[in-house]
């Protein structure tokens, strides 16, 4: 191999290696539907259901994000239908998931996470100062040409609806595993869309923070 050769490859290798180092690892969800559901009974979860704006710094460790994500939006019978409804079974509802560690998107089939985005996007999910500092912040997003309805506004209708169950969802989790939560519609609907990629019929619907609670 002459210099320019060697020179050539190991640019590329360092290219390679570089763009390597920028992509994100999503973390690995715990295999199966991973039902951590705690001790708490039905009746304690909805006792303890609240909204709490103040989190502890620590992450979620992957058995409880992997438990999180299962009871909001899992899979939970053989023929594919879901821990949440939706209408018509439609499931037109995307879970995106940002963490300091950067972003990713929920595949309730595989109980996966995808690789979105290497970048904390945390801030970009809520106007409100804890937003950007909270270990978990969910995204609801609807697709409306799957959505349910026979206009954009009907659609609307029927999104936010089965939004609403997911969050639910999320909330009694939350309440049986001693987690903080609160759910957010104050952010910039453009500006999140554009640093998640979506497309021009997908639309966020609502934001929900998760995480232990703080002291």
């Amino acid at each position: 191999m002459n210099r320019r050769m060697f020179l050539g490859a190991a640019g590329a290798l360092a290219l390679d290696l570089g763009m390597r180092g920028a992509a994100s690892a999503a973390p690995a969800l715990t295999p199966g539907p991973a039902r951590v559901l705690g001790e708490a009974s039905l009746a304690d979860a909805l006792q303890n259901r609240r909204s709490s704006r103040e989190y502890d710094a620590r992450p979620l460790p992957p058995e409880v994000l992997s438990g999180l994500l299962w009871a909001a939006w899992g899979v939970n019978r053989t023929d594919g239908r879901r821990t949440a409804p939706s209408a018509i079974n439609r499931q037109e509802i995307s879970i995106y998931v940002a963490t300091a560690e950067g972003v990713f998107l929920y595949d309730a089939p595989g109980h996966a996470l995808q690789d979105v985005r290497a970048e904390d996007l945390r801030a970009a999910t809520g106007k409100q100062p804890y937003a950007a500092s909270a270990p978990v912040n969910l995204v609801y997003v609807a697709d409306l040409d799957r959505a349910a309805g026979h206009s954009d506004e009907e659609r609307l209708l029927f999104a936010g609806m089965d939004t609403g169950f997911i969050s639910q969802n999320v909330y009694l989790f939350c309440a049986a595993m001693g987690l903080a939560t609160v759910v957010r519609a104050y952010f910039d609907p453009a500006a999140l869309a554009a640093a998640l990629g979506l497309g021009p019929r997908q639309r966020p619907m609502l934001a929900q923070c998760v995480g232990y609670p703080k002291g």
